[in-house]
């Protein structure tokens, strides 16, 4: 038996090629005086050779040799257990890495067909509508048309004399012949071989031999078993053919001079014939990149072609793909897992169910392992309770902090701002439909292709729905899809569950509204079908089977169609405020109350405790401190008018024009004055007249470009301008050469000097909520995160940039210097207020930081079952603090922390700090006589029973108060 772990903090690293197991290890001392309980790793499987992620795995059975071997990993499990530390790892069951040459069980899919064991691995539809693809794989990796690119001499025949094998090599893409073609090479081959000077007889007869075999098993098996000992000889024959070519060196020349006639001459078109006759009776078509979202017949990680869906359902792939985590769960080298895209999982909950009972066995506890899932809820949408998990990623918990920052007062100002200035349309749930749509017509228009090929085939079985036409289906099934409220429902092989249910009715509903539906009866076969419902009587001319697949097959359709028609899409598009622009995060939703904050609070302590709690992740679109400026245009709405009004007006003449219009366009330019506020360093500051200082040059250069690179992303994201699969090389070049104007520091610049005085005063009170987002992040109910780096101010930008390396050297002095400083509980007001006064440094985060995670590992049984009750202020300011205390075995611990607090900071050197709050009071008086307070940041002492705000705080702008006794 094993006790169950469960962490008290994580602190997320990022593993690639320059930051190794090694690299972590080094960090260990670091993390554990800064009261991290687990260090949580991106996934370190083998990925592709480069990946900067680790989320295109090709082998899930081996660690990533760029990021260390299992020694490196034992020794870094090693250090954290001498801490008593652990480790989670994010684990990613729903899909592979299938480029270039890497991924084992791919090529083998590729070489033997429907014939593969690893075949049922992958979610393949070897039975497309388009007959040519039929028994076939679409590899849609070419860079221009099959023609242009077979003619141009790109496609390349190889041996392999390692394997015995043919291939075909499209740069560094390795496409295997199939062995039971290789009847035709060798029928060309030989008679060169027998030709060819310095090749022995002997090395000919043995490849005669060889030929042979090779065109016996070309013919076709029926029987599983059959084909087994059909591909076992093929193999048989290539090992012989490997041996021969190592016996008779010769044998390699002769047969490269061989492939020739394969091989063509450019400008020829003819001379392409052979090879294009070979690679047609191959088990793949290569194909232009861009017929991807029309005709790709496997199920992608949203539209990246070279990600593969796996089929982890089947038993089968469950245990090949998870021997090496489990292992390592067995050995304690790890301690808990964070599952990756469990939405893209074909039964999320049978998975969670067999991963627990796993985990159990390889672990040999009484208890589940500690298990997150990657999930995005619906504002209305709760996490299913009879999922065996812990909890979430916390993006939640991330938008509900973040909505308390938002003063819901000014919605009405800053939409109507937004409007007239970029002409926008500002109904959200329009543009995330439209953006729906788009992405079905564009980058997921095959996965939905695949789907309506299915339903209409499904429609031709009742003669009551037999006349619904395949576009009929489509376009209905759009419809339905776009208007789907949550990313996608969990139908199984019981019964819908109420909240499936009403997310389907509600979408069929909205869809019937489209007028465009003169026949709106194909609505309810849609909803028949959806839910499950067909097929269940014994009378209904629906198989069963067949519309349970449907059903789930469209939950796995309808969650990429949200994510990139939400996330990718309309959070580009609909820039009113960017900071409600989150993942997991609804920009309509215009801030949390709270009383909001409070009532989800108390269900997640009641129902979900040890769930994460995260504020940043590798996959947010800005820093957690990039937010926490923006939120401040809530409170000072008609100045930012003001602003945006003006600073369009002074960078009007520095756009150029692309086909007559100039660039960016409103909204892209709203968007990038919101970034330019969040993102601006604290300590970098500019002379009105201009700067010839390197290193001030060098920090606005730096930031410049970084923003280009974000602006790029974000015109390419919101696909009006430019998108991926057709950037405008124009428009965004036009996009990078305003922003460089925009930013230029070498002389004057009127509209730096305007911005600068108002970002500073942003940032400020932007600091302030920083501080607050991150106490409530330790303090509330659930298992805190910290992304890397941010335990000083985090002004990142959406990944890649969120990815930089992060100065650990830097944050392991100031944590040495602040254990110096505050090493003991005596009272350090006048430091701590110190430290706010220079908080352009971070140094103020770090300390609240450790001291909220060092109390934390001190009382982890407060945390992790402690209750939460709100605490209710009184006075003239109350609904500028946020309150509550949490208990547990007599120990009470009192949060304390402001939210609008901009009208208490006039001045530019003001904080809202004692007077400031004025009669603002806090009852604190403990009936369950839990003894006197103490400030956890501050080491101050509290003893009243009703004490006023000023006195909390009168050195930081929060408190966190624990009992002595």
């Amino acid at each position: 038996m094993t006790d169950r772990t469960v962490p008290d903090a994580t602190y997320r690293l990022q593993f690639n090629k320059d930051f190794t197991f090694a690299d972590a290890e080094r960090l260990v001392p670091y993390l554990a005086d800064l009261g991290i309980s687990h260090l949580y790793a991106s996934p370190f499987f083998k990925a592709r050779p480069g990946s900067t992620h680790g989320y295109d795995i090709i082998d899930h059975n081996a660690l990533n040799p760029e990021v260390g071997d299992e020694a490196a990993l034992a020794r870094l499990s090693g250090a954290l257990k001498a801490r008593g530390m652990g480790q989670i790892v994010d684990f990613v069951p729903n899909h592979m890495g299938v480029a270039e040459a890497e991924n084992g069980w791919w090529l083998d899919v590729l070489e033997y067909g429907q014939g593969s064991p690893f075949a049922e691995y992958f979610d393949i539809d070897f039975h497309p509508a388009k007959a040519e693809l039929r028994g076939k794989v679409l590899l849609p990796v070419l860079g221009d048309h099959y023609g242009a690119v077979l003619e141009d001499g790109q496609l390349v025949v190889r041996l392999d004399p390692a394997i015995g094998g043919f291939s075909v090599w499209y740069w560094d893409h390795r496409f295997p012949l199939t062995p039971y073609r290789y009847g035709t090479l060798f029928t060309a081959l030989l008679p060169a071989l027998r030709r060819a000077e310095g090749v022995a007889a002997e090395a000919v007869a043995a490849v005669e031999e060889i030929a042979a075999g090779f065109r016996e098993v070309r013919a076709a098996a029926r029987s599983g078993r059959a084909r087994g000992a059909r591909r076992a000889r093929a193999e048989g024959l290539k090992q012989r053919f490997a041996a021969a070519l190592d016996a008779h060196p010769a044998l390699h020349d002769a047969i490269d001079a061989a492939l020739a006639p394969f091989r063509g001459t450019p400008g020829e078109a003819a001379s392409f014939l052979p090879l294009h006759r070979l690679l047609e009776a191959q088990n793949y078509r290569l194909a232009f990149w861009r017929v991807a979202s029309d005709e790709i017949n496997y199920r992608r990680f949203f539209q990246i072609n070279d990600l593969a869906g796996l089929r982890v359902e089947v038993p089968a792939v469950f245990e090949a793909s998870h021997r090496l985590v489990l292992r390592l769960l067995a050995e304690g080298h790890i301690e808990g897992l964070r599952i990756d895209h469990v939405d893209g999982l074909f039964d999320p909950k049978g998975y969670l169910q067999r991963l627990a009972e796993k985990c159990r066995a390889a672990t040999g506890a009484d208890t589940d392992t500690y298990v997150l899932v990657e999930k995005i809820l619906g504002h209305h949408e709760r996490l299913r309770p009879d999922w065996r998990v812990d909890g979430t990623t916390g993006y939640e918990a991330l938008n509900e902090i973040n909505g308390l920052f938002v003063d819901p007062a000014a919605e009405r100002r800053l939409t109507r701002t937004y409007a007239r200035t970029t002409g926008e349309s500002t109904d959200f749930e329009a543009i995330v439909r439209a953006g729906k749509r788009q992405v079905m017509q564009q980058e997921l228009a095959s996965e939905v292709g695949t789907l309506a090929n299915g339903l209409a085939r499904l429609s031709e079985r009742n003669w009551r729905t037999r006349d619904y036409t395949l576009r009929d289906v489509r376009l209905a099934l759009t419809e339905v899809i776009a208007c789907f409220p949550v990313y996608r429902t969990y139908i199984d092989t019981r019964r819908p569950a109420p909240e499936d249910l009403r997310d389907i009715e509600w979408a069929v509903a909205q869809a019937r509204k489209n007028p465009a539906f003169h026949d709106d009866s194909i609505f309810d076969f849609l909803r028949a079908v959806l839910t499950s419902d067909a097929g269940r009587r014994r009378d209904d001319p629906f198989p069963r089977e067949e519309v349970r697949r449907l059903a789930r097959r469209a939950q796995q359709v309808t969650s990429p169609v949200m994510a990139k028609g939400l996330e990718d899409t309309a959070f580009y598009r609909y820039n009113r405020l960017a900071s409600l622009n989150e993942v997991g995060g609804h920009p309509d939703v215009f801030g949390v109350t709270p009383a909001a904050f409070h009532r989800r609070m108390t269900e997640r302590a009641r129902l979900w405790p040890h769930s994460m709690l995260t504020t940043a992740t590798h996959d947010t679109k800005r820093g957690e401190d990039v937010r926490a400026r923006i939120n401040v245009l809530t409170e000072m709405p008609e100045e930012w008018t003001r602003r945006v009004r003006r600073w369009t007006l002074l960078n009007r003449r520095r756009k150029p024009e692309v086909e007559g219009t100039p660039a960016p366009s409103a909204n892209d330019e709203y968007l990038f004055y919101q970034t330019l506020l969040g993102a601006w360093p604290p300590e970098l500051a500019l002379p009105e007249d201009g700067s010839d200082d390197p290193a001030v040059l060098a920090a606005v250069d730096d930031l410049r470009d970084r923003l280009c690179a974000y602006m790029t992303k974000a015109v390419r994201e919101a696909k009006v301008h430019s998108a991926w699969t057709r950037p405008d090389a124009a428009y965004e070049q036009a996009v990078s050469r305003w922003v460089e104007r925009v930013m230029d520091a070498r002389r004057r610049n009127p509209f730096l000097a305007d911005f600068l005085p108002f970002q500073a005063r942003a940032a400020r009170v932007g600091a302030v909520n920083g501080l607050a987002q991150a106490a409530l992040k330790f303090t509330c109910p659930g298992v805190p995160d910290i992304y890397q780096g941010c335990e000083l101010w985090e002004l990142s930008l959406v990944d890649p940039d969120n990815r930089r390396p992060v100065d650990f050297d830097r944050r392991h002095a100031a944590l040495g210097d602040l254990r110096r400083t505050f090493g003991d509980d005596s009272p350090r007001g006048t430091a701590a207020r110190a430290l706010l006064d220079r908080w352009t440094d971070g140094t103020v985060k770090l300390l609240l930081t450790w001291r909220l995670l060092t109390l934390r590992r001190r009382l982890p049984d407060l945390f992790r079952h402690g209750d939460y009750r709100p605490l209710e202020a009184t006075g003239e300011h109350a609904h500028r603090l946020l309150a509550f205390e949490r208990r547990h075995g007599g120990r009470r611990l009192v949060v304390v922390v402001p939210r609008l607090v901009l009208p208490l900071m006039p001045g530019d050197d003001d904080w809202p700090l004692g007077t400031a709050w004025g009669n603002t009071a806090l009852p604190l008086k403990d009936a369950a006589g839990a003894g006197p307070l103490r400030d956890v940041l501050t080491g101050e002492r509290m003893g009243a029973e009703t004490t006023a705000a000023g006195d909390l705080l009168r050195h930081l702008p929060l408190a966190v108060l624990i009992n002595e006794d």
